[in-house]
């Protein structure tokens, strides 16, 4: 099936994870399976106290003093992914005509720190200390606006809110943004940083999150048979989007092509997946018809993958019926745990770099694979591929499903 649009290449990318702060530090821990997870003085007590969260990072030094006073961390964290992924793409906001630029971030529980902090001031007998920025600082679509001031991007701006599925939501968003022509460039990807008691207690009483907290190390195990919830993390993932022909008439060199995107609804369960993955698959599916690619041509598939008993069942499942046991599949939250609405952004910038240095990182955490987990999973070292198309899989809750699908050429 010939293409029927632009094709659409990644000219930079931003990370700021649990495995790094930057691109190449956070590239270097994910691909040699270096887990990221340890005990969080913040969370002591608490029924999980682990967290990966991103090292050594310093709002006030990266971004100013008074930048970093207004606004939450999950902001901090985005705008210094999307100033990396702008410089990495060797695009200056200063010459770019930016009304051709768009801003599209995913992100789902907004300024969590900033919240928790006001309402205990609030109910803690002062509510008229209660500072006048808890809302710009708090509301998830200001990470858009504030991205889009600090690079003088003034194209179309927005949040996706898709829970774990918004970083590849908003990919998805952002190229057919450039496809439509509403844009030159696109500023895109995922940012989350909700490592408060109040949000990390609600997630463990869910059952969402690991009782291993006595082994860090291996508490994040993806697809392991021993498996049980997953590690919360924090980070961003930005990748700068536009159409190869824009790309190649400045000369500059893609890390990889954004090919397809499938996207779907469970329409099953708030939080529970359909566990026969029935809406997964459909979005794989979706995204492969769209990209005009069979299921065999796909080599590497960078899994959800949370450590979860029921995603990664469910998961496995719909995979395995897409592609038997014909890909290299991978998780990296072994290595950065679930940075939730950022995880879709930052598995795609790493599958992008799976694709550009030709190696896949193993699964970081898992030993002993589920005996009804059916893939080819990549474990305990880096493999040396040539993959040219890959997968990247996102589930949230709500039964949000979507899929992209990255290819060399």
């Amino acid at each position: 099936m010939p293409l029927t649009h632009p094709n659409v290449a990644v000219t930079g990318i931003g990370l700021v994870t649990p495995a790094g702060l930057g691109t190449q530090a956070s590239w270097a821990t994910i691909r040699d399976g270096i887990p990221t997870a340890s005990h969080d003085p913040a969370l002591a007590g608490l029924g999980c106290d682990l967290s990966c969260r991103v090292p050594g990072f310093d709002a006030t030094a990266l971004i100013g003093r008074r930048t970093a006073w207004r606004l939450d961390r999950f902001t901090h964290l985005a705008l210094v992914a999307a100033r990396e992924a702008v410089a990495d793409a060797g695009l200056d906001p200063a010459t770019w005509d930016g009304a051709r630029v768009a801003v599209v971030l995913g992100n789902s529980l907004g300024g969590t720190a900033t919240t928790e902090e006001q309402y205990r001031t609030y109910y803690g007998g002062a509510p008229d200390e209660v500072s006048p920025l808890t809302v710009p600082k708090s509301m998830s679509n200001m990470v858009a606006g504030y991205v889009a001031m600090d690079l003088g991007a003034r194209g179309p701006s927005l949040v996706t809110a898709t829970a774990c599925a918004s970083g590849s939501t908003a990919i998805g968003t952002a190229r057919q943004l450039l496809v439509l022509d509403q844009c030159d460039i696109a500023v895109v990807g995922g940012t989350e940083s909700a490592l408060t008691p109040a949000t990390v207690t609600a997630l463990h009483h869910m059952g969402a999150l690991t009782r291993h907290t006595h082994e860090p190390d291996r508490a994040s195990r993806p697809f392991d048979a021993d498996r049980d919830g997953f590690v919360p993390a924090e980070g961003a993932g930005i990748l700068v989007l536009e159409r190869e022909a824009d790309a190649a008439a400045r000369r500059a060199t893609p890390y990889a092509f954004v090919r397809g995107f499938g996207a779907s609804s469970d329409a099953h369960h708030a939080t529970a997946p359909d566990p026969q993955g029935a809406g997964i698959e459909r979005a794989v599916r979706a995204a492969l018809a769209d990209a005009g690619l069979a299921p065999g041509d796909i080599a590497h598939v960078n899994a959800h993958g949370t450590s979860t008993p029921l995603n990664d069942a469910t998961e496995a499942t719909a995979l395995g019926r897409v592609f038997g046991h014909g890909a290299a599949v991978t998780s990296v939250k072994g290595v950065t745990g679930h940075t939730l609405a950022a995880a879709g952004a930052v598995e795609a910038a790493v599958t992008a770099l799976t694709l550009h240095h030709g190696v896949i990182p193993p699964t970081a955490g898992t030993v002993s694979v589920d005996p009804a987990v059916e893939l080819d999973i990549v474990l305990e070292a880096p493999r040396k591929s040539a993959p040219q198309a890959a997968v990247s899989t996102s589930l949230g809750f709500g039964g949000h499903n979507a899929a992209l699908v990255l290819t060399t050429a």
